[in-house]
């Protein structure tokens, strides 16, 4: 019962995405699976009322490896790579170069606006939470840094890294697969073992479909945005 608990838990996190902070530079969905290649967008909203945002600046952290981007119409993009002073190991592959910085410009972001440029990239384990500082400027000449800590007023991107127990190919619909096996394991043990949660054997039901349910519209959304 307290694997189903964690990987339920865990699962639900992964899959339901926060409501963005509009008013700064961030990275979403911010909660992300350890180990898993995911997409991501670098959300850009203009806060003021007289200026464009004409570019974007992300800096990116040291173990983030296969990253790739999406191309977006009207801007130019600027990857500019760093040397690693010690090798990163991945499917046993060692990496010593990875991406440093993202620059988009040439665009324009206007007042009340929003604008999204999307990437790719495997999740590393072992951390907690990943940091992309970001550099905001506007055609006045202003710049905003957000590069400070969570509770700054100019806060850093910052991405929850989740770790679902995911296997090698295994995705976050693989883990509510492993959930439903558990839970239907559960329920022929009948509801006289109270040791193992048989008498909760509902309440997880229950949970196992709001999973799936957040599931299809975490699936429905990305389908439409496409």
């Amino acid at each position: 019962m307290r694997k189903v608990v964690l990987i339920g838990g865990a699962a639900l996190v992964a899959l339901v995405t926060a409501v963005p902070a509009w008013a700064h530079v961030t990275v979403q969905p911010n909660e992300a699976p350890a180990g898993s290649f995911f997409r991501f967008v670098v959300r850009v909203p203009n806060e003021r009322d007289n200026a464009s945002t004409t570019k974007v600046e992300v800096q990116f952290p040291d173990n983030l490896v296969f990253v790739s981007f999406q191309d977006k119409q009207g801007w130019e993009r600027s990857v500019q790579m760093r040397q690693l002073d010690e090798p990163i190991e991945v499917f046993g592959e060692e990496m010593d170069e990875v991406v440093g910085s993202v620059t988009w410009s040439g665009g324009e972001i206007g007042p009340h606006e929003f604008e999204e440029f999307g990437f790719s990239a495997r999740v590393p384990e072992g951390e907690d939470v990943l940091e992309f500082p970001a550099l905001q400027t506007y055609d006045s000449g202003e710049v905003v840094r957000w590069i400070g800590p969570a509770d700054s007023e100019e806060p850093a991107a910052r991405v929850s890294v989740v770790d679902l127990g995911l296997e090698e190919g295994q995705g976050q619909l693989g883990v509510l697969a492993d959930l439903r096996d558990q839970v239907s394991r559960l329920e022929a043990q009948g509801p006289g073992d109270e040791e193992e949660g048989g008498a909760d054997i509902g309440m997880w039901l229950g949970a196992l479909g709001a999973l799936l349910g957040g599931a299809a519209l975490v699936v429905a959304l990305t389908r439409r945005r496409t």
